[in-house]
């Protein structure tokens, strides 16, 4: 059934008369699902469907539940008919600088997007090289969100480096995006050759999250800013203060501020006379 351009009322009323439903058997298998929630704004009477489907009144988000249930429909996509779509949320974060580190979710609720990835280099490209990736590629192609997601969904997950926070400061810069192995919580007892290689964890404590270099000791953990930082050394219980939510294994940050040069200075040094 074609439904482009269609109200969102237009829409759901169009896949219960396709199912072949009446007003009174939605009332009926709504009240079951408000019984078994025990909460009755899952109930969907049948007066408050026909306004619905008259684009009277905007449903609630507990009967938004309910219709994308019984019609077996996508609660995202049902909400997205009403203007809200989730995944945009993506690309709003990042223009929002939250001074506190905290992780964030790299959930897509429409799986049936694609993104766009490189499918085929071009033969000349040469991995010893710092090269600009769009010119390299000889293949672009389209790929469904899902695909992505199931590369390792639960492994990994994602922390926003706050933009107040300085702790790794400037290897960590605020403002980061990072990638966190939730298997990786041991933290590593070992000798390293440069601070590069030395392993970070994302430490969940009472007031907040941290991105740090660690050093445990029995039930102790003790958060080792970088030393240009100046930010100072912390120790908390593992048992009551923190807990190791996983290692950084990735790290996209700006090297350059999103804010343009200041007026009448000089973006490059000036030379010496």
């Amino acid at each position: 059934m074609d439904v482009s351009g269609t109200s969102p009322g237009s829409y759901l009323k169009g896949i219960r008369l396709r199912l072949r439903l009446g007003v009174r058997d939605i009332q009926q298998m709504s009240s079951k699902i408000a019984s078994r929630e025990r909460n009755r704004r899952f109930y969907v009477s049948a007066a408050r469907l026909t306004q619905i489907e008259n684009d009277e009144t905007m449903p609630s988000q507990f009967k938004v539940f309910t219709l994308a249930t019984i019609y077996g429909l996508s609660y995202f996509e049902v909400v997205r008919r009403y203007g809200v779509d989730p995944d945009r949320s993506h690309e709003y974060r990042s223009q929002f600088k939250l001074s506190a580190t905290c992780p964030v979710t790299s959930e897509v609720a429409d799986t049936d997007r694609t993104v766009t990835l490189p499918l085929r280099l071009d033969p000349s490209f040469k991995w010893e090289r710092t090269q600009l990736i769009n010119r390299a590629v000889a293949l672009w192609g389209e790929l469904p969100a899902a695909f992505l997601l199931e590369l390792n969904p639960r492994q990994h997950m994602y922390a926003y480096i706050g933009m107040e926070d300085e702790t790794m400061s400037p290897l960590l810069k605020p403002g980061a995006l990072v990638m966190i192995d939730g298997e990786r919580r041991d933290v590593v007892k070992a000798t390293w050759t440069s601070e590069y290689e030395r392993p970070m964890y994302l430490i969940e404590l009472r007031d907040g999250y941290v991105c740090s270099w660690c050093e445990a000791l029995r039930s102790t953990i003790t958060i080792v800013p970088h030393p240009l930082s100046c930010v100072p050394i912390r120790s908390f219980s593992l048992a009551t203060e923190a807990e190791v939510i996983g290692q950084v294994v990735g790290v996209a940050m700006r090297l350059v501020p999103t804010e343009p040069p200041i007026a009448g200075r000089s973006a490059t040094p000036s030379k010496r006379s």
